[in-house]
């Protein structure tokens, strides 16, 4: 009987295999748990991380005047959205600024829901802002341009996704499929 239990659950066991993300699977990853300080959404309303609890979550850092990186991802996540259904409605999308000098509140407000109305643009002061990225691993450096107000900003491309518990759960590299993204949230929102 002892033999016929062992083999019981040694089945088992070989049998719930973790799920199969196209992204890089980063649970347990002990960055990006919380933003450092609240953030300002694109309405004036202080953001945290946890009162997003319940929906999955994106978040990519970016700037509005970013010429191709951040455009083609808003974009993807509008997508990803669509392909969603009904679901789309359990997903939060937030846009982070790297340019708080320049992504005013009403700039953020006018871009950021352009790609779908439930993006959130968030924004900080400069201190802030670098503290947040450096807790989410994030990269971003000032490029000049040929004025004082035409500089670019290098950063990170990649997007981080939450499961709805709160947890870091996806690496999103820049460039991956929107059906490929909606089919790692699909798993996510079903408690994968």
């Amino acid at each position: 009987m002892r033999r016929l239990i062992a083999l019981c659950t040694m089945l088992l066991l070989g049998c719930s295999q973790p799920p199969q993300f196209n992204s890089t699977d980063i649970t347990g990853a002990e960055f990006g748990r919380e933003f450092s300080s609240p953030l300002t959404d694109h309405t004036g309303s202080p953001r945290r991380l946890a009162d997003f609890k319940g929906k999955a979550v994106v978040i990519f850092f970016g700037y509005t005047q970013c010429p191709d990186v951040c455009p083609t991802t808003l974009s993807a996540m509008a997508e990803v959205l669509k392909l969603l259904g009904d679901d789309g409605r359990k997903v939060q999308v937030l846009f982070i600024t790297v340019d708080p000098e320049r992504d005013t509140r009403e700039l953020l407000a006018a871009y950021v829901p352009a790609f779908h109305p439930s993006f959130i643009g968030l924004s900080a002061d400069a201190t802030t802002t670098a503290a947040t990225a450096l807790a989410f691993k994030v990269f971003y450096q000032k490029q000049a341009g040929s004025s004082p107000n035409t500089y670019s900003v290098d950063h990170s491309a990649n997007s981080y996704v939450y499961d709805p518990q709160g947890h870091l759960r996806l690496y999103v590299k820049h460039g991956e499929i929107p059906e490929k993204i909606a089919a790692d949230i699909k798993l996510l929102l079903a408690g994968k």
